[in-house]
């Protein structure tokens, strides 16, 4: 194509009327090319695709919406309180859905309240949503979404896993006491998370479980909210009151905060007492000691519920759904060690 061939757009964005004059086509071909239609000669969708390149064209969501009646929009439901967890799941389901043509709204839940959790549902189905994932969800996020029998396809997903891809939370909290135990320790605390969380529920199952297989005494659990500066204040309560040798902590951020708590009364950790949390942040590995803590793979669960909505929504990945990311490992490190004697 020579200089002249190339349409003049000064001043404004190129258009798709200005792609097709460039390629010589229809604009009707243009937008078999973008919406990927396979019933095209490979040399005109060639050509198109070479001036949609050099005009720098990008394609209007909202026009293109309209004429195929496609949103391509998947609303995402978080949690009022997110978390490093919430966050990577988050970021995994938007990399899948850009990867797949799709964009995402996403929409924290104001409280977990029913009324909000119906009026944050009914905002994202005002936007024409295509299917919804609800991330790390409170527990009576559940039944209100069964309760709604939503006209799109839903996806729940949380540290648990998926529908399709399932994380043994209790199975994990259990790994990370057995680790204590077996170090010696009998007189072990656990931090949990909100009450109203599905993970918080698991890892306290998973703790309880555990002592009780040992034919030891649990202490009763600290509700927490999954942050340090609650388990640094946890952390100053307990450490005055309780004689535990060890603490299992629902998260790594209030773990981090109760070791933080452990230096300030000028005790240390893993010589006075042991520190395991629970979910491997960045951060766990360059703590002093470095954390004990249960590894999840957050970005395989979140890129897992956007290939499993995808195939209720007919999509194709090239994806592998038989691979499991929801696998937990427990991760040795310098805050567990013997109970000093």
């Amino acid at each position: 194509m020579s200089d002249t061939d190339i349409p003049e757009t000064t001043g404004r964005a190129p258009s798709i009327r200005d792609v097709a004059r460039l390629a010589g086509v229809s604009y009707q071909t243009v937008s078999r090319v973008i919406n990927n239609s396979s019933a095209l000669r490979p040399e005109t969708a060639a050509k198109v695709r070479s001036a949609i390149a050099e005009l720098k064209f990008v394609p209007n969501q909202a026009a293109r919406a309209l004429a195929t009646s496609r949103s391509k929009l998947i609303g995402v439901l978080g949690p009022r309180t997110p978390t490093h967890g919430v966050a990577s799941m988050v970021q995994a389901i938007e990399s899948a859905a850009r990867a797949a043509g799709y964009r995402l709204t996403i929409t924290n839940l104001a409280t977990s309240a029913p009324d909000d959790v119906r009026s944050s549902i009914d905002h994202l189905m005002q936007q024409s949503i295509e299917g919804l994932i609800a991330v790390a969800p409170q527990t009576r996020v559940v039944p209100i979404l069964d309760e709604l029998k939503l006209p799109v396809p839903v996806q729940i997903v949380a540290s648990t896993g998926t529908a399709t891809s399932h994380n043994d939370q209790t199975a994990g909290a259990r790994a990370a006491v057995r680790h204590l135990i077996e170090l010696g320790h009998t007189r072990i605390l656990h931090i949990a998370g909100p009450r109203d969380w599905v993970e918080a529920d698991h890892r306290m199952r998973g703790y309880l479980a555990e002592m009780d297989a040992n034919d030891l005494s649990p202490r009763p659990p600290v509700l927490g909210d999954w942050t340090a500066q609650f388990g640094f204040e946890a952390g100053l309560e307990l450490l005055r009151t309780e004689d535990a040798t060890a603490v299992f902590a629902g998260n790594d951020h209030m773990a981090l905060g109760f070791m933080h708590a452990v230096r300030a009364i000028g005790r240390s950790v893993p010589e006075d007492i042991s520190v395991v949390g629970f979910d491997d942040v960045p951060e766990s590995a360059h703590l002093w000691p470095p954390l004990t803590t249960v590894r999840q793979d957050f970005v395989g669960i979140g890129t897992r519920a956007m290939t499993d909505l995808l195939a209720a929504l007919g999509e194709a990945t090239g994806e592998d759904s038989s691979s499991d990311p929801a696998q937990l490992r427990l991760i040795v490190r310098s805050s567990t060690a013997p109970p000093s004697r």
